[in-house]
């Protein structure tokens, strides 16, 4: 056992030797390895990150929510021209679903609107994002508060002046104010803040509850009607835990049938948007994009793997005569092939170091300019050094074995 441990150190003093002794050949040949792997866990971090940002952001819903609307979330067949005529869903229908459907949790309806500005005093903050919602939001998502809190259910029906606003808006209205009680200007009208949300950050919807304020929809519906086109409603509902929910998508899908009067030969006019199939459609195109990353990386990873085993050719044409000597003086195969494998290995090993250092060092640069965090795993770091290893072994294993089974007297006779 000593043996082989003695060789094994003995090969990698002779293929680091060999390294710092042709810097020059070195430096080029680690450019190829470099490039491959910082290519390849470039885009696995970057698909990672945004698969890791995607979970964060629906991690506030139940996978079983849904979203009914007029608007499918997802590919459908439905003609465009067709579903430009379904009709919006209402706030009577609301009503009506929340008393008639079972195995049912939680249901809001939600108005989505343009942006507005917003002021207090002499300050404004513009593009607010505007959310008209009832009272049972705070039922279906996992909203976390700052100060205050959620409109009550009196609030809600009434449709009361009072607002929940999002951290930053708060922080640019009011500074170092205590915003709870204070009184904002919106649509020409005051609101009382009654609640300010944590900071969470942008969402990679490009939806950020930190800009974002919340507002009873009663408000909006007695200010600009139901039919209005710059609104668009939706009805969001939460089943129980545990329900069967294509049963309950049967059920809500019949309900909804019979309030409209649609006939049996006639399509439905809404759609139904389960989160969980949403989570599975994306998940379905971070695959796609590993796959591909990843098949663009190769290429370049394919590169560096020819450059190593071209350059290992050359060392071992370069020193035939001083592998015969070694092998005249008792040298075995295996201590020549260990000699040029390890070579090969510690070449490509420091090539994929300092391509894992030029992405995290990316990783850092991007999360402080961007407002999205990138994060270089354990598992892709694992995964850039287990492939430099491997690139390793592959360039360099059939130059290894050239060089192991040279004749010594013939090695040593093409160096003269």
């Amino acid at each position: 056992m000593m043996i082989y441990i003695r060789l094994l150190q003995e090969s990698f003093s002779f293929a680091v030797s060999a390294l710092r002794n042709n810097k020059l050949r070195t430096l080029l040949s680690l450019l190829g390895v470099t490039i491959g792997i910082f290519s390849i866990i470039a885009v696995l971090t970057a698909v990672d990150s945004l698969d890791k940002k995607i979970k964060k952001d629906l991690s506030s819903l139940d996978k079983n929510t849904i979203y009914l609307t007029n608007v499918s979330f997802g590919p459908t067949k439905v003609p465009k021209w067709k579903r430009e005529q379904f009709p919006k869903v209402t706030f009577d229908e609301f009503e009506y679903l929340k008393k008639s459907l079972n195995n049912l949790d939680a249901m809001c309806f939600q108005l989505f609107t343009r942006n507005e500005n917003m002021q207090f005093e002499g300050k404004t903050v513009s593009s607010v994002s505007i959310g008209p919602t009832t009272f049972e939001l705070s039922d279906i998502q996992k909203l976390e508060f700052e100060k205050g809190r959620f409109f009550n259910e009196a609030e809600s029906n009434s449709g009361s002046p009072v607002i929940v606003l999002g951290y930053q808006i708060a922080e640019n209205l009011f500074d170092d104010l205590e915003p709870i009680g204070k009184k904002v200007r919106l649509y020409g009208q005051r609101f009382t803040v009654i609640g300010v949300m944590k900071k969470k950050g942008s969402g990679v919807f490009d939806d950020n509850q930190d800009t974002s304020v919340y507002i009873p929809v009663n408000f909006l519906r007695r200010m600009y009607g139901d039919n209005n086109e710059m609104i668009t409603p939706a009805i969001l509902i939460k089943p129980v835990d545990g329900v069967d929910i294509e049963s309950f998508k049967e059920e809500l899908t019949q309900k909804l049938r019979n309030y409209r009067g649609l006939k049996q030969n006639e399509i439905d006019n809404f759609f139904i948007n389960v989160l969980s199939g949403l989570t599975e459609m994306l998940d379905g195109i971070i695959s796609m994009m590993n796959k591909v990353g990843i098949g663009i990386a190769f290429f370049s990873f394919l590169v560096g793997g020819f450059g190593i085993a071209n350059i290992m050719f050359v060392s071992v044409k370069e020193r035939t005569n001083l592998i015969g000597i070694q092998k005249s003086l008792g040298a075995k195969n295996k201590f020549i092939l260990f000699q040029f494998l390890f070579e090969a290995i510690v070449l490509c090993f420091i090539g994929g170091l300092v391509g894992i250092t030029l992405v995290w060092l990316l990783s850092i640069a991007l999360t402080r300019v961007l407002d999205f965090e990138f994060v270089l795993s354990i598992g892709n770091i694992l995964w850039g050094f287990g492939l430099s290893i491997s690139v390793g072994l592959i360039s360099g294993i059939i130059p290894a074995y050239i060089a192991s089974r040279l004749d010594p007297v013939e090695a040593i006779r093409s160096g003269m």
